[in-house]
């Protein structure tokens, strides 16, 4: 044998056993990836019937609920107050929303943490000990250690003291505007002095610099027989309300959101069971403080008005919605005397503090849409054809304001957001704003939902 034919015997050995590798490689692997794939399968279809089932369960739980409320609603109506026949009529539509058939919809976990919400705000209002083991629980909001000393007063009383002892979860919620947002050290003034009132906390602050203004909500439960005296929150605004006045100078401000004074606007709603009427109570209680201590004219509205006086009719003929820099509103009034008379306060008005306005209605929500445009007159048109007072979208208040160089907001207040909501506000702008040939963003809430501000006061107040 030559040299040449051993070499390639030894090249064709070594081609053989590099074949056999490879072989032995792609039979293994495929092997593998066929087990693999099956396994996985198999633990894939598992994993989705044990999440499929507990899905399930808790949407049956809720369901048992909902059923057991209304049959309680159809025996007794006087025990459930509106606002909670509301929350489980939206908690039932929820459940029926629900896309069993396919559980890849895109709006199962939106349903889903909504139901969730829904079902905690009931359960609070109705003060039962009720809770849905199924699915884990944040470990910050531990609702059993929240509700145990009201709970075992419910368990231990008779069924005649029932009624007066869930009103202990009658809640009041109020809304402070404040004409600052750029002076950190005023802000934090204010803030200090709310919290020396901690069954009062702020659930929300929502800051706009370009409008140089700032809005904190605060949330306080209510006795069954209050007394303003002592009542938290009116205790905890009129702290902010005197932090206020001392850190900030309202001939100094400044912003493209009009205001009356250094503390433009104050409105308490009720929450849970309490009513409209314990509301207007504190307002009317605050205003007098306000008036007569701090000596600011105070004017009152809604619920708190003799005469049932609306906001944007007091806000009208003090000349609110009348920038006097451009689109600015900048200084103080540049006259002591008012062209409306105050409910409390000086009849003269300082440069320095301006005018307050306090009123009690109920819920109120804020939603602004951004129009890409420097066209003021343009997004004026929309604002005011979007209004109800324009001929558009009944109980909408709507006004274009600047924010920025570049966008105009249209700002919105709905006053009855459970039939006219932020969602048809928006399509609305939009369709007008195509007409005026301008361009419109995500419109944005400056505030939580009602049911998401009585879960944040759950939150911060533990051991009510």
């Amino acid at each position: 044998m030559n040299s040449q034919s051993q070499l390639s015997s030894i090249e064709d050995i070594f081609d053989s056993s590099l074949n056999l590798e490879e072989t032995h490689f792609k039979e293994g692997y495929n092997e593998g990836y066929s087990q693999g794939l099956m396994s996985g399968k198999e633990e894939a279809e598992q994993t989705g019937l044990k999440m499929g089932f507990g899905i399930g369960e808790e949407l049956g739980f809720y369901r048992g609920c909902v059923d057991v409320w209304n049959s309680a609603i159809l025996v007794d109506p006087t025990r459930f107050s509106t606002r909670l026949k509301e929350s489980i009529k939206k908690m039932e539509e929820l459940i029926e929303k629900y896309p069993v058939l396919d559980p890849e919809d895109e709006r199962v976990s939106e349903i889903m943490d909504s139901l969730r919400l829904k079902f905690r705000v009931i359960r609070a209002g109705l003060g039962v000990k009720l809770e849905y083991d199924g699915y884990p629980k944040p470990k910050e909001i531990e609702f059993n250690v929240m509700f145990d000393p009201i709970f075992q007063e419910v368990y231990n009383s008779s069924v005649a003291d029932r009624g007066e002892i869930m009103l202990k979860m009658m809640l009041a919620c109020c809304k402070v505007y404040i004409s600052e947002s750029r002076n950190k050290v005023a802000l934090e003034s204010i803030e200090r002095a709310a919290k020396l009132f901690p069954e009062a906390p702020i659930v929300n602050k929502f800051e706009d610099v370009t409008y140089n203004r700032v809005g904190y909500t605060l949330v306080s439960s209510l006795a069954p027989k209050p007394s303003l005296d002592s009542c938290a929150l009116k205790g905890a605004v009129l702290a902010m309300v005197k932090a206020a006045l001392e850190t900030i100078d309202f001939g100094l401000h400044c912003g493209s959101h009009p205001r009356l004074g250094v503390v433009d606007h104050i409105c308490f709603h009720p929450l849970a069971q309490s009513s409209l009427d314990q509301a207007a109570g504190i307002a009317k209680s605050l205003a007098v403080d306000v008036g007569c201590s701090l000596q600011v004219p105070t004017f009152l509205y809604g619920a708190a008005n003799v005469e049932g006086r609306t906001l944007d009719s007091i806000r009208r003929e003090l000349g609110y919605f009348k920038p006097n820099s451009g689109n600015q509103w900048a200084g103080g009034p540049k006259s002591e005397s008012l062209p409306l008379k105050p409910d409390e306060g000086p009849a003269q008005v300082n440069e320095a503090k301006g005018v307050l306005v306090i009123g009690a209605t109920r819920w109120v929500d804020n939603y602004n849409v951004p129009v890409f445009s420097t066209d003021i007159a343009a997004a004026r048109r929309i604002a005011k054809r979007v209004s109800g007072r324009g001929g558009g979208l009944p109980s909408v208040q709507a006004m274009a304001l600047a924010h920025g160089d570049d966008v105009i907001e249209v700002a919105c207040n709905l006053l009855e957001p459970s039939n006219v909501g932020g969602e048809m506000v928006q399509q609305e702008v939009e369709r007008l704003a195509k007409e005026e040939g301008v361009a419109v963003g995500k419109g944005y809430f400056t505030d939580f939902s009602q049911d998401k501000i009585i879960e944040n006061y759950l939150n911060f107040c533990p051991l009510m």
